[in-house]
């Protein structure tokens, strides 16, 4: 799942020099660098998550890194904008593979608040990721240029890649393998439906990504454009991805004595009411000074820290017997839905933060809105059971 992050964040410091390279000038155009790979995340998962579940979770995984190869080169040598936006799809498709089977493997595996404990070292780790990725893009493009990011990114997954396959034994048993059909997606698809939960937190996660998706399409934007930050970008990236990182480790504990209903629904009021707070003071008003922004983010996203794992493994708790279609499922309807509300929420950014945090809370209030209908429907079910 590092790759993923590393494919996103480590080029942030390069969009201007990419741009230039290929001849854009708008930011908001360099952006599309960062929420194009999104959509091939989100596609990719519909074709590799249904055929782990047929052909075994580390072949799918390999043909996916293979893709993301090909992609890659083809970043490398863009003349232009719309080469370089196919290859940041494609390399979505192909990391779709390690990224949602990732997830099909913890739930071959494990299952409950345990699995969320799991999940959320996992995801842990998937955040250190951004930490260094950034102050590493930035090396890179000062001493040897932009394209020497994406080549980085070559080797760290062939490290990836031989790390699997000496290590990680398959955890797809025999037994709930599904014969490769026509019908192998539309079956699972109805499957999935069947649980209302599953849809639910599935909804609530696009909301949440799309949410933070915006401030990593736009966070180079605000803080090297509109702070003049060039030089500390990374570094200020690196601190608030801690606040991330750190939050999620804290939930591998913390869900074990208060679970993942309990800790989702608790920090999505805390997610909900920051913005509150933000707008409250700065709505309309010039952006504040940086260490009151850098407060608001590292505040915001400790808060997403406990979301995005619990999120997930609620969603996945009903399908272990689809395990990869139902991770494709949920990765696919979460991006595809966050994709469009990063578009569309980081058009309004350019001369302050405000639109950030009225997308926080917009997605917040419709987080909390699918909350109370999931609870009201599942007390109406138990209710007519009795």
């Amino acid at each position: 799942m590092s790759i993923v992050a590393l494919s996103i964040d480590a080029i942030l410091p390069a969009l201007e020099a990419i741009g230039v390279s290929i001849g854009t000038t708008q930011s908001t155009d360099n952006q599309t660098l960062i929420t194009m790979i999104f959509l091939g995340l989100g596609f990719g998962q519909l074709i590799f998550g249904p055929l782990s579940d047929s052909m075994g979770r580390k072949p799918i995984i390999y043909i996916g890194f293979g893709v993301f190869v090909f992609a890659s080169f083809l970043c490398v040598l863009a003349p232009n904008l719309e080469i370089m936006i196919i290859g940041r799809i494609l390399q979505g498709i192909g990391l779709s593979a390690p990224r949602t089977i990732s997830i099909a493997m913890v739930r071959d595996s494990f299952s409950g608040d345990y699995m969320a404990k799991i999940m959320s070292f996992i995801v842990a780790i998937f955040i250190l990721v951004p930490v260094v990725a950034p102050a590493l893009g930035k090396l890179l493009l000062d001493n040897f240029g932009w394209r020497a990011i994406f080549n980085s990114q070559l080797a760290f997954g062939a490290i990836i890649m031989i790390w699997l396959w000496k290590r990680q034994p398959e955890t797809l048993d025999t037994k709930n393998k599904i014969r490769v059909s026509k019908n192998l997606f539309i079956n699972g698809l109805k499957d999935f439906f069947k649980f209302k939960s599953s849809v639910a937190f599935t909804l609530i996660s696009g909301f949440i990504t799309g949410s933070f998706m915006v401030y990593l399409s736009a966070s180079q934007d605000i803080f090297q454009n509109q702070y003049g930050m060039v030089e500390e970008f990374p570094y200020i990236f690196a601190a608030l991805a801690i606040s991330v990182g750190f939050a999620t480790f804290l939930n591998g504990t913390f869900v074990l004595k208060y679970g993942m209903y309990a800790m989702v629904r608790a920090f999505m009021i805390a997610f909900t009411g920051i913005p509150i707070l933000y707008l409250a003071f700065f709505y309309g008003e010039p952006n504040p000074n940086i260490y009151v922004l850098v407060s608001f983010f590292g505040i915001q996203f400790f808060s997403i820290g406990f979301l995005f794992g619990n999120l997930r493994s609620l969603a996945m708790q009903p399908l272990g017997h689809i395990a990869g279609i139902g991770a494709a499922i949920n990765g696919f309807v979460s991006t595809i839905m966050a994709v469009p509300i990063a578009t569309y929420i980081g058009s309004f950014i350019k001369k302050t933060a405000s639109p950030l945090f009225m997308g926080f809370l917009i997605c917040g209030c419709a987080s909390l809105l699918i909350l109370a209908i999931l609870k009201k429907v599942n007390k109406t079910d138990s209710l007519s059971r009795t």
